[in-house]
């Protein structure tokens, strides 16, 4: 064995010296106890990583128990939850179209929101760009070749929107192209399964914020626009907006008044159904109109009435003549002022300062109240409106609502403001009591006639539909003046201005009026005027109010042409009443019967 540097040799860990020379002293082996020692300590070693190892597994176990019991409660939701399709946000986009669907009366569909597609481009991918571009006018004639052609070859331009909304067979004839450039998304759009059917009452909607995925569908006329918050909330995109609007009813007016348009040669009209009790309008017509899936652009000059989109029977502000007669009656009657059978004077003319006021005929020197009523006489109304004054006047007015929109829910009705002259004198009250130097719009007639005429209780029109007991409004005047004007109005039907507005069974009250139309720098055309009929069916027992106008019309009957309301818009009127009475579920009377009262409120389907 070679002899290694004493440096080299291996050596062996020294054990502590007093151990060793205790047991030696004791006659025992050290080496043995050295051993003993270390087996200690392996044991104490051993025991910790025998508790660190439990204590590991012992959290591992509770994660795996943790997991499994949620993915297990989770498959328990899923299990027992009703299945629904899932939502997204596409690209990000935290834009909504959801919009609650309106429907009539008895539940039907007037605006829902529809699938549909909108297309775009990316010029960069396009193959072949003026083919595309001959394909595309083919299919959408309204795009202009030339500017369409530049906006594709535009040098940068990467997106490029075409068509907002595509129907299922524009679809496939894009698809037909074969361009891989030419993209669609699918996005809602607002439609209108009825056409041209109460457009004036629904208006319309447009896109409002627009990304590609998805557009914002928002109200821009009508009782869209003024219940659109309603309409986009959330928490009632699933409850229906419900008018009072019957859709039946709507469409006979609507076919009855297009035709008297027709034949009479108008410029265009207006009708108003609306329940006398609760002011429910159960038909809104005003003629020309639109189809509210295409909504036209409004006229940016000339005549705003002019075009269809004007509503006439609440926007339309117009004298309205003589159908403003009995307001003047029922408030001489209702401040005790006359009867029915007070003489009045009518000798024509009413000579008033430098004015003179006339009748259509020379109807003697006195007439009955009832019989001012049943001849129309403006000179026997004019000495009436003398008796009341204006302040009276104008308090009696203002209870029927002349002097405020009409709170019905349009957007426009605000902008539907009666036209009230400067200084309210005696002249203007004997003129006003004719209906002239006045403007109110049809609407305004409607709601005056019914709390007039129901047994004299205030109606607000409404185009919503009442779901209980309707309130019963402030008086306006007493039940027995109610009555009074109600029989008067009948006789103007039976003997009076509005014979042919007399429809069998249904014994129609109402009043006629002519009033000529004002010139834009003064006085009054001698050939254009606005004709009304204003009625209530039947009398005895009020339960609908009629109002029909006419603009500009004539027929030419009796060897001469005529203008007249009894002549034009009552026998309109008439034939409305005979088509909507039995969608009404009304039955002709053989007999007149007895007065049954007046109901505070009544809901009807």
């Amino acid at each position: 064995m070679t002899d290694l540097p004493e440096d080299e040799h291996p050596r062996r860990p020294l054990r502590p010296l007093a151990p060793v020379l205790r047991a030696r002293d004791r006659g025992e082996n050290p080496d043995l106890i050295e051993r003993a020692n270390r087996i200690r300590r392996h044991d104490t070693i051993r025991e910790k990583l025998k508790a660190r190892a439990e204590s590991r597994l012992i959290v591992l176990g509770l994660f795996f128990l943790a997991v499994f019991g949620t993915v297990g409660l989770r498959m328990g939701q899923l299990a027992t939850s009703v299945p629904e399709e899932p939502k997204m946000s596409l690209f990000g986009s935290t834009i909504t179209s959801a919009r609650a669907d309106i429907v009539d009366r008895k539940g039907r569909v007037l605006a829902t929101n529809l699938h549909t597609q909108a297309l775009y481009a990316h010029p960069q991918d396009m193959i072949d760009i003026p083919y595309a571009v001959d394909q595309l006018v083919e299919i959408f004639p309204d795009m202009d070749h030339d500017r369409l052609l530049a906006r594709l070859t535009q040098q940068g331009r990467k997106f490029v929107w075409l068509r907002r909304t595509l129907s299922p067979e524009e679809v496939q004839a894009v698809h037909d192209i074969g361009d891989p450039g030419l993209l669609f998304a699918t996005r809602d759009m607002r439609l209108y399964p009825n056409g041209h059917l109460a457009a004036h009452v629904l208006g319309g909607a447009s896109f409002g914020d627009e990304g590609v995925r998805a557009a914002e569908v928002i109200g821009v006329a009508g009782i869209e626009k003024a219940m659109d918050d309603r309409l986009r909330d959330p928490a009632q995109v699933g409850d229906p907006l419900q008018l009072s609007i019957d859709m039946t009813i709507q469409a006979a007016a609507r076919k009855v008044l297009q035709g008297g348009i027709d034949l009479y040669e108008a410029k265009g009209g207006s009708s108003i159904i609306m329940d006398i009790h609760t002011g429910e309008i159960l038909s809104l017509v005003s003629l020309p109109d639109f189809d509210p899936n295409r909504r036209p652009r409004p006229l940016l000059k000339g005549d705003p009435s002019e075009s269809p989109l004007f509503n006439r029977a609440v926007l339309g502000v117009y004298e309205l003549g003589s159908v403003f007669k009995i307001f003047a009656v029922a408030n001489a009657l209702e401040l005790g002022l006359v009867t029915p059978d007070t003489r009045i004077d009518t000798e024509s003319p009413l000579v008033y300062g430098r004015f003179k006021i006339g009748d259509f005929h020379n109807y003697g020197p006195t007439k009955t109240v009832r019989e001012v009523i049943e001849v129309s006489s403006n000179v026997g109304t004019a000495h009436i409106a003398q008796m009341i004054g204006p302040t009276r006047q104008k308090e009696f007015l203002g209870k029927l609502g002349f002097f405020e929109p009409t709170p019905v829910e349009l957007v426009e009705a605000p902008t539907g403001r009666p036209l009230l002259p400067k200084v309210w004198g005696d002249l203007a009250g004997m003129t006003i009591s004719f209906g002239h130097g006045m403007s109110s719009s049809p609407m305004h007639l409607a709601a005056a006639y019914a709390s007039l005429l129901n047994g004299g209780t205030k109606v607000t029109p409404t185009l919503l539909k009442h779901n209980g007991i309707v309130p019963q409004g402030e008086r306006v005047v007493s039940e027995q003046t109610s009555r009074q004007a109600r029989e008067m109005l009948r006789l103007v039907v039976t003997d009076g201005t509005a014979s042919m507005g007399d429809v069998p069974g249904y014994y129609v009250a109402g009043k006629t009026g002519t009033a000529d139309k004002p010139k834009p720098g003064g006085g009054y055309y001698k050939d254009r005027n606005m004709v009304t009929f204003a009625s209530i069916f039947p009398y005895y027992d009020p339960q609908y109010v009629v109002i029909t106008t006419l603009d500009e019309a004539s027929v030419f009957a009796a060897g001469m042409e005529r203008r007249t309301a009894g002549w034009t818009v009552v026998p309109v009127a008439a034939e409305l009443i005979r088509r909507v009475a039995p969608l009404l579920d009304m039955r002709p009377a053989i007999e007149e019967p007895a007065p049954s009262g007046i109901r505070e409120a009544r809901n009807s389907n």
